[in-house]
């Protein structure tokens, strides 16, 4: 377990977290937010897909339901389709924090964001590197801890990722 002195940001606490498993040798990475909204016994299945050698970076997609609230489902909805766009591949959720990395994909992706944008930047940057990228069904839940995503400011750094993939969003990955 790692135990940082001081608060960060969470992309901070993932990069941290990531090194360390590159340090101790770890051929996969699964990361989960605290919040209770991603079942830790279904770790199995989400790195699968990399044990297996088939994918990258799999992606823990949870389905834009009722249980989602409804300003985080179209949030959701439009940074998975714009994902979509840049990687040009389907990718169901982009703001999962539910994820099974590769040593590979943890190597070649290093995100200087260091609040909840890393994860953001951590998936462009696989995407526009041509990593595999692939999503594994999991449950949408929104009950436990309240997350401490803060709206506005949160949403804005997001976006500025997003822009500096602006050419492939316009005409695409290929």
């Amino acid at each position: 377990m790692l135990i940082l002195p001081r608060h960060r940001g969470k992309g901070a606490a993932l990069a941290t977290g990531i090194a360390a498993a590159l340090q101790d040798g770890a051929w996969v990475i699964v990361t989960l937010d605290a919040d209770g909204q991603h079942p830790p016994e279904e770790i199995p299945r989400v790195a699968v897909p990399v044990l297996e050698g088939a994918a990258d970076l799999v992606l823990g997609a949870r389905a834009r339901t009722v249980a989602m609230p409804v300003g985080r489902r179209c949030t959701n909805w439009l940074s998975a389709a714009l994902a979509s766009r840049i990687g040009g591949t389907r990718v169901p959720d982009a703001q999962t924090g539910f994820r099974a990395l590769s040593r590979r994909a943890a190597e070649a992706v290093c995100p200087a964001e260091r609040g909840y944008d890393f994860e953001t930047a951590f998936l462009l940057e696989a995407l526009a590197l041509g990593l595999r990228v692939v999503s594994v069904a999991v449950p949408t839940i929104y009950e436990g801890r309240p997350s401490h995503f803060r709206g506005w400011r949160d949403t804005w750094r997001q976006a500025r990722v997003f822009t500096r993939y602006g050419r492939r969003i316009i005409f695409g990955a290929g």
